[in-house]
């Protein structure tokens, strides 16, 4: 199986983890979806329906969509559910009990804790990380530190602990595979070659505004934003990629995931979405993967790895395709994969930041309260800020490798405890940069 993995221990790729142990992989695997009602858990759901011979699902959560939830729990019967707060707990118990499933009784766990403590079962094999933004942190973190196997799809975990995140997976054998689209291609491209690599291509689409300029995007609206051109996918998501600090997510993902120096790491806009990311190797060939805009495949690989296996989403024609595209990201009108940059040199607690800001700005957008362009301006302000304050140390200590389990998770405790505290006043921040207008603030 060594010869499906990206490769570790450098000189040019160090991936996150080793892989998982063939015992690991026998049998049918019990499996948690954290995020099961947003659009990777639903994909994931349509994969394991596929394959239902070979998974057992024991835990979904949510934050609060109760109703879709309620009809997961209903068809899957999970013994363990997970929402945020007790209020959408009430309404999941009613949901249920108006719906009478016969013979079915959930536990329901409320909040962070409940994420954490559903991901870290000891009969889990699997734990898909898929909530979004910051919150999915303390699941991806529990399951690391009980030594799972966690398809990733929540890049924020990387972001804002990717260094603990690492020593976490090899302190307790923990293994990651990588849902994102963009790195599961490079997964792909790097199995069995990892060494070879010179450098890692992350596509991108441009979003719905690529070719725009940057005063033409100042007035873009909230709906105009939420059109992405080629993926379906949550509003948070689709505003990043609208702005591209989606990709700026992903080169700090990328950077963590693979253990790149960060010249290795590249962005090329490519319309098309049909190449999902492209490595290019020491003797300057270039190796692509290439597939439809489906987030099943991906998620389908992760989750039945080591296996390729149908999952039903629809093959790539390459005679209707149409011709592929590639260009250099605008720096002037899309900011954001600079501040990436400008975050993984300064480090410090930047990602954190950046992050943070990120989230808070999207929020505001939505919300009608800030401009377009306004989003990363506020990001841009956060991160200068941070720098000249007295937060520009490492948010985090780095708990030893060779570790006993209890010193690994009190150092992983302490560094959620302080990224916390980072993110919130980061927000804050945003927040008020915002009420004053980021120039008069």
């Amino acid at each position: 199986m060594t010869a499906l993995w990206p490769g570790r221990g450098g000189p040019t790729i160090n991936y996150i983890s080793e892989a998982p142990a063939p015992e690991a992989l026998r049998g049918r695997r019990p499996i948690v979806i954290l995020g099961s009602t947003g659009s990777i858990g639903g994909n994931a759901l349509k994969v394991i329906r596929a394959h239902a011979a070979r998974f057992s699902v024991l835990g979904l959560a949510c934050a609060r969509n109760v109703a879709a939830l309620a009809a997961q729990a209903a068809e899957f019967r999970p013994p363990l559910l997970a929402v945020l707060d007790e209020e959408a707990a009430d309404a999941l118990r009613q949901r249920l009990r108006d719906m009478r499933p016969a013979g079915y009784a959930p536990e329901i766990l409320v909040g962070a804790e409940g994420y954490a403590r559903m991901a870290s079962l000891p009969e889990v094999r699997m734990v898909l990380s898929a909530q979004v933004g910051a919150a999915g942190l303390a699941g991806t973190l529990a399951a690391a530190l009980a030594g799972k196997i966690i398809a990733l799809a929540n890049k924020e975990s990387l972001v804002l602990a990717g260094d603990l995140l690492r020593r976490v997976c090899t302190a307790r054998s923990a293994v990651i595979l990588p849902v994102d689209s963009e790195h599961n291609a490079l997964f792909q491209c790097l199995a069995g070659r990892g060494q070879d690599a010179q450098e890692l291509i992350l596509t991108a689409s441009g979003g719905p505004f690529r070719g725009r300029r940057r005063e033409e995007l100042r007035h873009v609206t909230r709906e105009q934003a939420l059109k992405h051109p080629n993926w379906s996918m949550g509003a948070k998501i689709t505003i990043d990629s609208a702005t591209m600090m989606n990709k700026a997510l992903e080169v700090v993902e990328a950077y963590h995931l693979y253990g790149i120096p960060r010249e290795a790491l590249r962005v090329a806009v490519h319309p098309q979405s049909v190449v999902h990311s492209l490595v290019r190797f020491r003797d300057g060939g270039l190796l692509a993967q290439m597939g439809p805009a489906d987030m099943r495949l991906p998620i389908g690989h992760c989750l039945l790895w080591p296996e390729c296996l149908s999952v039903n989403a629809p093959g790539l024609d390459l005679f209707s395709c149409g011709p592929l595209e590639f260009y250099e990201p605008d720096p002037e009108a899309f900011p954001s994969v600079a501040l990436a940059w400008r975050a993984l040199e300064r480090r410090g607690g930047a990602c954190v930041v950046m992050n943070a800001a990120n989230e808070a700005a999207v929020e505001l957008f939505l919300e009608g309260r800030c401009g377009f362009t306004d989003i990363a301006d506020i990001i841009a302000e956060v991160m200068d800020r941070h720098e000249t304050g007295n937060d520009s140390r490492r948010p985090w200590s780095l708990p030893d490798p060779a570790a006993d389990p209890e010193t690994t998770a009190a150092h992983a405790c302490e560094a959620m405890t302080r990224i916390q505290n980072l993110d919130q006043k980061s927000r804050e921040l945003a927040r008020k940069l915002a009420r004053a207008g980021v120039s008069e603030c």
